[in-house]
């Protein structure tokens, strides 16, 4: 990795702990965090913004991209391929911006391999019967998906120690709260406060 200035953040959590919406709205009200785009294989779902959610490309160009070693990351999760520009990461990070990866504890391995100082945040269900619950009432998936979730969800939370932080999902607006806690605690460091004020110091 080059000489990066901006910190990057991976927010990883199993499926329906509502890792997207809290991301978003993370990014939403954090003026100097922007978000990756990650490419991947899956359909878009409805509502869903090509280059805006995702880069929706085929496996034929995923495979290809990976061959070519475009990407920091990436991991087959449901079916589906997954994968983070470098070039794309990297080229935020040194204009200074902080970055955060919305990726799976695959994938949270493989970055934190690459970029050991980068901050890793696990995000819990309140309970395993709550995150069954959420699963159901999107009202997106068959039963039988819903189950394959909520097997790898509970094969992913024996993953969460390797985590730098954890954040648990109970209220929405807490949650939110200690997200931005991590990202301000992180952005007050003496090394941090250093770069930005250097005209000041």
């Amino acid at each position: 990795m080059k000489n990066l200035v901006g910190t990057l953040y991976i927010v990883s959590a199993p499926s329906g702990t509502g890792k997207t919406s809290l991301v978003n709205a993370l990014v939403r009200d954090t003026n100097h965090l922007k978000l990756s785009i990650s490419h991947t294989t899956r359909p878009a779902r409805p509502k869903e913004i090509d280059g805006y959610n995702y880069h929706f490309i085929d496996e034929a160009k995923f495979k290809q991209m990976e061959m070519a070693g475009v990407f920091m990351e990436s991991a087959n999760v449901f079916g589906n391929c997954y994968g983070t520009s470098q070039e794309t990461v990297e080229k935020m990070l040194e204009e200074g911006h902080d970055v955060v990866l919305e990726i799976d504890w695959q994938g949270a391995e493989q970055v934190k391999k690459r970029l050991p100082e980068a901050v890793s945040i696990f995000i819990l269900p309140p309970s395993i019967e709550a995150l069954r619950e959420r699963l159901e009432n999107r009202d997106q998936d068959s039963a039988e998906v819903i189950e394959n979730r909520m097997k790898k969800a509970k094969a992913e939370l024996k993953h969460h120690h390797k985590a730098d932080f954890l954040v648990v999902n109970d209220d929405f607006e807490d949650a939110l709260r200690g997200l931005k806690a991590i990202i301000k605690s992180n952005r007050l460091t003496c090394q941090k406060q250093e770069s930005i004020n250097r005209h000041l110091l």
